[in-house]
């Protein structure tokens, strides 16, 4: 289904019997202008007056509008729509077109990143013990919070999003809001369950999410998951510190040079002792991150323990520390947003807009990056320098 197709799924909120400019019109045109680099309701309507009639007239005549359109939407038009509509059936049109065209199969390839390429080796010591070759992977989905520190209500409070992101492509395939009287922990459930079909993805999250509840709700959903463990169980935390780690061959190195510095990351890997206070759990590990400068001088030196519940059949020492590693991507979603349109500097606060508008901006990004685009910020000039070009991107041209 293509982009108007998922658009128009979302309900209008305009009580009137007839509307010059749709809904689906309205946020296809909004989603152009984003992709474009646009990042408030002044600068999408200013860009939007100058979108090529005959594309114009096309998008509306695909939206049952076959007549000629004088007028693009008004500044008062889209502000109305964007602060309007329904947020989460936005997020679910966004969300089922990005996911539609996203790799179900994942490379297993550990350099692929949104970010400046680095160079990495890596060696295994067990490598005949694990499925790691295949080139079949489950997707990796990263869950992770946000706010728009910018979006403050009369009452003072800031919108904060829950994101369900791929590892390897950036796509943004769910969205849901954590309103001030909860927290992230029981909205996974309600992200996750805006995704039909769970199985053969790996689900990872930061210790936050480390939760029975969690791992209960995945399992029954037919997914696996990834997760970091810290003090907030300590009573696994406990029991997995205690391992003889000391006693455990490193079964996979992986070294990275980039970015000024080099990193090397060792993992190790046990059976999940029976006794664990966590449920479904089958693999535990313990990953240690060093980083020092170019001359080979240290900077830092991490520790990690974590659960996981696949299989050593399932994934091997290599795809764990490739989850783990993997799961910091969507920091550089949040980064994109904040750097290339500027989001936290954003006033938008009208009941749905915020969201609305990350949702356009998580479309935007997830759409360069499956035109082959990683460098978002150079992507989005090249984008805006032809009228035409974004709504290319977004399949809306014929």
């Amino acid at each position: 289904m293509d982009l108007l197709g998922h658009f128009a799924k979302v309900g209008d909120p305009r009580r009137v019997r007839w509307v010059d400019h749709p809904v689906s019109v309205v946020l296809a045109l909004c989603a152009g202008a984003v992709v474009a680099g646009m990042r408030s309701f002044t600068a999408i309507a200013s860009w939007v007056t100058d979108t090529p009639a005959d594309l114009l007239k096309s998008i509306y005549a695909r939206c049952g509008r076959v007549s000629a359109v004088l007028a693009p939407p008004s500044k008062a038009t889209i502000w109305r729509v964007l602060t309007e509509v329904d947020p989460a059936s936005v997020d679910a049109a966004v969300g089922a077109w990005l996911w539609e065209r996203g790799e179900r199969a994942e490379p297993s390839e550990t350099t692929k990143e949104t970010t400046e390429p680095v160079n990495t080796t890596t060696t295994d010591s067990d490598t005949d013990s694990d499925t790691d070759a295949d080139p079949f992977r489950p997707v990796l989905l990263a869950v992770d919070g946000k706010t728009v520190r910018g979006a403050v209500d009369a009452e003072g409070n800031q919108t904060h999003l829950l994101a369900a992101m791929t590892h390897y492509q950036g796509l943004v395939i769910a969205q849901t809001e954590v309103d001030g009287k909860t927290n992230e922990i029981p909205m996974l459930p309600t992200l996750l369950d805006q995704i039909d079909d769970l199985a053969e993805v790996v689900v990872t999250a930061d210790a936050l999410h480390t939760q029975r509840a969690t791992a209960r709700y995945l399992h029954q959903r037919g997914a696996e998951f990834v997760f970091c463990v810290k003090e907030n169980q300590p009573k696994l935390f406990a029991a997995l510190n205690a391992l003889p780690w000391n006693d455990v061959p490193v079964s996979h190195t992986q070294t990275d040079r980039g970015h000024g510095r080099i990193t090397t990351r060792t993992m190790q890997v046990l059976p999940a002792p029976d006794d664990l206070p966590f449920p479904h759990i089958h693999q535990v590990f313990l990953l240690e991150r060093y980083v020092t400068d170019v001359a080979g001088k240290p900077t830092s030196a991490v520790a990690v323990l974590g659960i996981t519940s696949q299989t050593a059949n399932q994934a091997g020492a290599p795809s764990l520390t490739e989850a783990v590693r993997g799961h910091w991507g969507i920091e550089s979603l949040h980064w994109l947003r904040d750097t290339v349109y500027r989001e936290d500097d954003s006033t938008v606060h009208t009941r749905s807009g915020p969201r609305v508008m990350a949702a356009l901006r998580n479309l935007a990004i997830g759409a360069l990056h499956l035109a082959g685009r990683t460098d978002i910020t150079e992507a989005t000039r090249w984008a805006s320098r032809r009228p035409n070009r974004p709504f290319t991107i977004l399949e809306l041209t014929t």
